[in-house]
């Protein structure tokens, strides 16, 4: 996307850093001659005169701006690197233009951005890499621009208000990634349009059994009609209800290397809801912190995956304690059969999980869940780190007690019949499509 900025024809001119070190120098001489020689007081203003003469012939030499282009995506994913391109056209040429941008938070830290701008034969050109870091509509809201003139003593500034906009959306160069393309296009919930034998519970035919087949499988009432031995050859399950449901509140809002929580957590759950799609079942996304904030209807067709895509988008951060009786209660009465619930959370005490685990316990009754946790490296670094003094021994302490309350809280979801997944942050997104794959190949959805 660009966006053209017309000039205007008068533009400040302040002095440069050379020219304020050479007031700076120049007034312990002007002390000494003061102090040496009275009456040649005169020298000292009419120095400062000359100089201040200087700057304003140098930043009018220096030229003006005829117009300035900035170039930059109209969209972007988190956690990739965004170009925006500047080219400035100064009249007369200048020396040493450089740029700066004022832009939301969420496309840089602290919300500004610096470019040198190198001339070309067109013009001034200048390209600034930010990361986003964090998910919505980055504004671009102003530029400043600052060039010398030939005696580097004045220099021209301009400033000029922006009305472009970046959305920063999920991450999805994993659904892009080869590995899971080269994955989708050969497994056996891949691309290939067939139906898929061998593994599940729906009964599809029977076929001679051969060695190397599961002995489970062979049907012993057929194979003594027929006086050989047949196996059973079942038809995954299809069509399953699959709800990936965020935790939006304070504790998913914390970063990991840089990103936080919720958004490692919508990246992985895009990944999976792609592999579900491709394996005929159907996707829909819940959000929620103090109360429900999102909650999608059911994709069936991998075509409309940006649909769930431009919604998890829409995840807001909610710095807030969530409400797991609220959240949980509304969405088990919106679902009106058996699903696999995702749900991606974390706790930071097991006080405040008490209600966490009573809530999820509920689901359990009707519902398939898998609790999906980001390990605390932090976590584990303090707890492990050497106690070379009392400080460092107490915050080893405290972090080892706050691991092992974490795992008791786990423990307790496992024996409620909750299927725990708790991984690294780089690894949650291949750990939950492996564990939503071994879900769907058992049966147990349906």
């Amino acid at each position: 996307m660009k966006r053209l900025l017309s000039s205007i024809p008068a533009f400040p001119i302040v002095p440069s850093a050379r020219a304020a070190w050479i007031a700076a120098l120049a007034a312990p001489a002007a002390l000494v001659v003061a102090a040496t020689a009275p009456g040649a007081w005169i020298i000292a203003p009419a120095a400062a005169a000359a100089l201040l003469l200087l700057v304003l012939l140098d930043g009018m030499v220096a030229g003006g701006l005829e117009d300035v282009e900035i170039t930059a995506p109209a969209d972007s994913e988190i956690g990739n690197p965004v170009t925006i391109g500047i080219v400035a056209r100064i009249a007369g040429g200048g020396h040493g233009a450089r740029a700066a941008l004022s832009c939301d938070p969420r496309l840089a830290e602290g919300g500004q951005l610096s470019v040198d701008l190198t001339r070309h034969v067109e013009g001034w050109h200048g390209t600034t890499h930010p990361v986003p870091m964090r998910r919505g509509t980055a504004d671009l809201n102003r530029i400043w621009l600052r060039w010398r003139g030939p005696l580097g003593l004045g220099c021209r500034q301009v400033e000029r208000d922006l009305e472009q906009e970046i959305r920063i959306w999920p991450d999805l160069s994993p659904v892009r990634s080869p590995a899971l393309q080269t994955f989708l296009r050969d497994a056996q919930f891949g691309l290939i349009a067939r139906r898929i034998r061998g593994e599940g519970t729906q009964f599809e035919a029977l076929s001679e059994y051969e060695p190397g087949m599961d002995r489970r499988r062979i049907d012993w009432k057929a194979s003594a009609r027929h006086t050989r031995l047949y196996a059973r050859e079942n038809e995954s399950e299809r069509n399953n209800q699959i709800v990936f449901a965020f935790d939006c509140g304070q504790a998913m809002c914390e970063p990991v290397d840089g990103v936080p929580r919720i958004d490692r957590a919508v990246s992985a759950a895009l990944t999976a809801s792609y592999i579900a799609l491709k394996g005929g079942d159907r996707v829909s996304l819940f959000g929620f912190a103090g109360r429900p904030e999102l909650s999608t209807p059911f994709v069936g067709d991998s075509r409309a995956f940006h649909h769930l895509q431009s919604a998890a988008a829409g995840l807001d951060y909610r710095f807030e304690e969530p409400n797991f009786t609220l959240a949980l209660a509304t969405l088990s009465s919106r679902l009106q059969r058996r699903s696999l619930i995702v749900l991606f959370s974390d706790f930071q005490d097991p006080t405040g999980a008490e209600l966490m685990v009573e809530s999820v316990g509920r689901l359990v009754d009707r519902h398939l869940v898998l609790f999906v946790v980001m390990e605390d490296a932090e976590l584990t670094k303090i707890s492990e780190a050497d106690p070379s003094d009392l400080d460092t021994l107490a915050m080893a302490v405290t972090a080892d007690t706050l691991a092992r309350q974490r795992a008791v809280v786990l423990q307790r979801l496992r024996q409620m019949g909750v299927n725990v997944l708790e991984a690294p942050y780089d690894e949650i997104g291949n750990r939950v499509i492996d564990r939503y794959l071994e879900i769907k190949r058992s049966g147990a959805i349906g």
